[in-house]
């Protein structure tokens, strides 16, 4: 007989799971640790650093420091690192260890004040973008207190991980979070600017982000087995399965039991982390799903996204799975993108893109609005680069995600508030309304002011804008350093207008109206209700003048442009110096990722898929001499000779189309300015792989499907 006790239910008793409340931020050296563990002093310095931007001293950094260290080894932790976020994209750390050795050969655990905001690592295999010479290697991590500290757990041991900037020896941003926390500050100013008009006791605006992460998953055992997702990420070869994402069953269906296990173990890891994961599904294409958290400010946001990317990583090797965050990892289905909710909110915990119940009569909300739509229209090839990859263009305008069309979504109560500014039409309000069913057990619901447009790559949903053309790879700090910079130039500009129809003795509602009348008339072209994916809406934007840069080395040139690089000097969120070395390092970036991709594709057809057609061409040859001897006038003979030669077509046709391919890419690598060689791989290079791939995709389709040396898609997409 069983020892073990069961209730009285009958069920085996569980145990009781903690409330998330009880252990979120318990990893995080936030403001509530830091009251418990700071003298109110020195934490009042520490808030004021974080909330107004003041210096903090060394006793006051020392103060810290002792504290942080004392809290990191109670958790567990014997290192400490500078978390910083290099151009590559991802993050950067060099972990040193607490000891110091004392004179009698043993150790204590030391963390002084200088520890905590400098540290200096190598800087010289960083991309700089010419920035730096090779050989010099000085580059600084400097503490950024506003965003908290945090203890990574790893299975051999804990970290203490201190947020960092990452600047060179002369001073220039090697990173892509100084320029961020730049943009923040412009944009803080100029909003400030336009809420002196209504005399508003706010002292603080910051832009706010929600970035919902798409991503896929695979068994482990078929992406180590297959050589272009390891080192790609992407699947350069693979025949269609038979069944997709035709059916439309995936997307919010139920979710497996291996995957709810793989997405409850990431949200535990998070919540420790303060990361407020809040909404887990099924995505639309088989084995793709979706996370997203509730806003945060845009520099703490873009941190907790990627310490969600870096967990989804590491906690699905644990789970034997692979975790695919490249925008296209497989041809025919949806790709995974990063929504970015972008908003603008205050210190006094308010949303300056609330439009109110009557958005018309909301004057502060208008000029916001129409301030971001102007922004958006006057820089739409700056936003398209700040998205621009060799992934993001499998993506843009494959039915799946937005084109390369910048475009904004308003939906109809607020196009109709802005025609009626337009024309000068008062626009009447609207009651709420309410929908009913017809069906009594179901209470009626209220409808929102507008529908969503999931195509829209700009769409306004309700207090907020979803930067929808965001790839899921990316490091959210660009697109939202870009957007941040673009808004904070256009409301300088829009409160230059006001000020200008002021002196004039205007009435301010009258000058406000003037002004917000003669921008959306200037910007409107941008503004388009409908179905972004469409053909008809290319043909249309190209009547309304709007650029479609389709490929990234093209769509890079506006970081350069000389109205671009005044904007970044004028804000002081990067320098001109600093924008050319982010073109370059782009181009560069870009150049690699295909040159890494058409060595790949070489290396596959003929060390992989040919001697696999080879073979089966073989077992046919063989085959066929047999039946000639024994049934020299049978009609099999015919079939099989017409399946041998598709074989051999389709292995010639790969076998060439790797000759022409080797070519171009010998060419593409000899040339050598940045923009050029992009140039070269994107127009040269890159448009051999579909010939290749046609013909593999073909030889899978023909060759037996165990003598495959792969694993297909259907096994991939549907197997888990």
């Amino acid at each position: 007989m069983s020892s073990k006790h069961h209730s009285g239910n009958g069920r085996m008793p569980q145990a009781q799971t903690p409330k998330i409340s009880d252990y979120f931020g318990c990893n995080v050296f936030g403001p509530e640790t830091m009251k418990l563990l700071l003298p109110k002093e020195t934490y009042k310095k520490v808030q004021d650093a974080i909330e107004h931007g003041k210096r903090l001293n060394l006793d006051v950094a020392n103060t810290v420091a002792s504290a942080m260290k004392t809290w990191a080894i109670s958790k567990g932790a014997t290192h400490y690192c500078h978390w910083f976020q290099p151009m590559t994209g991802t993050t950067a750390e060099k972990h040193d260890s607490f000891i110091d050795p004392t004179t009698d050969g043993q150790v204590i655990e030391v963390f002084s004040g200088k520890q905590l905001v400098q540290a200096e690592p190598d800087a010289s295999s960083f991309p700089s973008g010419g920035l730096r010479a090779t050989f010099e290697a000085r580059g600084y991590t400097a503490w950024d207190p506003t965003s908290p500290a945090f203890i990574m757990e790893n299975p051999g041991g804990s970290t203490l991980c201190i947020p960092t900037i990452f600047v060179s020896y002369t001073g220039e941003s090697l990173d892509n979070k100084t320029p961020l926390l730049r943009s923040i500050e412009a944009l803080n100013t100029a909003a400030l600017g336009i809420l002196k008009y209504f005399k508003s006791d706010t002292t603080k605006v910051f832009s706010t982000l929600g970035a919902e992460q798409e991503y896929f998953l695979i068994d482990e055992k078929y992406y180590h087995a297959r050589p272009d997702l390891l080192l790609a990420e992407r699947t350069l070869f693979g025949a269609p399965s038979p069944k997709g994402q035709q059916l439309e069953d995936h997307y919010f269906g139920a979710i497996k039991d291996r995957i709810m296990s793989f997405m409850t173990d990431v949200e535990t890891e998070l919540y420790k982390l303060g990361v407020p994961i809040k909404t887990r599904h099924n995505e639309v294409a088989p084995n793709q799903f979706e996370c997203a958290p509730v806003f945060e400010e845009a520099n703490v946001a873009v941190d907790h996204n990627q310490l969600v990317m870096d967990l989804m990583k590491r906690v699905a090797a644990r789970h034997e799975l692979a975790c695919l965050l490249y925008e296209k990892p497989f041809a025919g289905i949806n790709g995974s993108g990063k929504h970015n909710n972008w908003a603008l909110g205050t210190d006094t915990g308010k949303n300056l893109l609330t439009p109110g119940d009557t958005p018309h009569d909301n004057l502060q909300f208008l000029i916001f609005l129409v301030s971001i739509i102007k922004a958006v229209h006057d820089n739409s090839l700056l936003l398209r680069a700040s998205i621009a990859s060799s992934g993001n263009d499998h993506r843009l305008g494959a039915n799946e995600a937005p084109p390369a069309i910048m475009s904004v979504f308003l939906g109809a109560q607020l196009t109709k508030v802005l025609d009626d500014l337009e024309k000068g039409v008062t626009t009447k309000g609207t009651e709420p309304e309410w929908m009913h069913f017809g069906i009594d057990k179901i209470p009626a619901i209220l409808r929102d002011n507008t529908d969503r447009n999931r195509t829209s790559p700009f769409a306004f949903t309700g207090n907020k804008f979803e930067f929808r053309a965001v790839g899921s790879s990316f490091n959210n700090a660009v697109p939202i350093t870009v957007l941040n910079t673009i808004v904070a130039q256009q409301l300088l500009e829009t409160r230059k207008e006001i000020d200008a129809k002021l002196k004039s003795k205007k009435v301010f509602k009258d000058a406000v109206i003037d002004v917000l009348r003669k921008l959306y008339k200037e910007s409107k072209a941008v503004c388009f209700e409908g179905n972004n994916y469409s053909a008809e809406w290319a043909a249309e934007a190209k009547k309304r003048g709007l650029p479609n840069v389709t490929t990234t080395p093209e769509a890079l040139k506006a970081w350069v442009d000389k109205k671009s690089v005044a904007m970044f000097e004028n804000l002081a969120v990067l320098s001109k110096t600093e924008v050319h070395s982010r073109h370059h390092i782009k181009l560069e970036k870009y150049a690699k990722d295909i040159d890494i991709e058409a060595k790949l594709v070489i290396e596959m057809v003929n060390s992989i898929f040919v001697p696999a057609g080879v073979r089966y061409q073989n077992e046919l040859l063989e085959s066929l001499r047999g039946l000639k001897e024994f049934l020299p006038k049978h009609g099999a003979l015919k079939t099989q000779t017409d399946l041998l030669s598709e074989v051999s077509s389709k292995i010639d046709s790969a076998r060439k189309g790797v000759a022409a391919l080797a070519e171009s890419l010998a060419a593409a690598e000899k040339t050598e300015e940045a923009e050029a060689k992009a140039l070269a791989y994107c127009h040269k290079v890159k448009p051999h792989f579909e010939a290749v791939r046609n013909a593999v995709d073909g030889l899978e389709g023909l060759v037996p499907a165990k003598e495959w040396p792969l694993p297909k898609y259907r096994e991939m997409l549907f197997l888990i």
